[in-house]
């Protein structure tokens, strides 16, 4: 039962942080889903470093729970990512799409991989 508590408890932290990144963001409109980007970013940056601790076995199942299962899974966001750059498409705005789908992946994959690293620097 606690375990379903910590990953309740991480992911309405991590949606509850994903809404005030949006609703931040939203002064900054633009037709680039920055918000989105900005959330899936800054999650993988945190689920590379937590990856890492726990390949180290550096951290304990409820602690991987908490953050990487609950908040990263709160805070990320696959489906809403897909649903803009589908519209984004259905709009005309393929160019855009493309980049939101270009940019999406390999600036993700490199801040996994600069999550993974940053346990070893510090």
């Amino acid at each position: 039962m606690t375990q379903l508590i910590l990953v309740f408890l991480g992911g309405g932290m991590g949606s509850l942080c994903r809404y005030g990144m949006a609703r931040w963001l939203l002064n900054h409109s633009t037709q680039f889903p920055l918000a989105t980007l900005l959330a899936n970013v800054v999650s993988c940056l945190i689920l590379g470093y937590l990856t890492e601790l726990t390949l180290r076995e550096s951290i304990t199942v409820n602690y991987r729970l908490l953050w990487m299962t609950g908040f990263c899974g709160g805070f990320s966001t696959f489906s809403t990512f897909t649903g803009e750059t589908l519209l984004l498409m259905q709009q005309g705005q393929h160019f855009t799409a493309l980049l939101n789908i270009g940019i999406s992946v390999l600036v993700c994959l490199c801040c996994f991989y600069l999550g993974m690293i940053a346990v070893k620097v510090l």
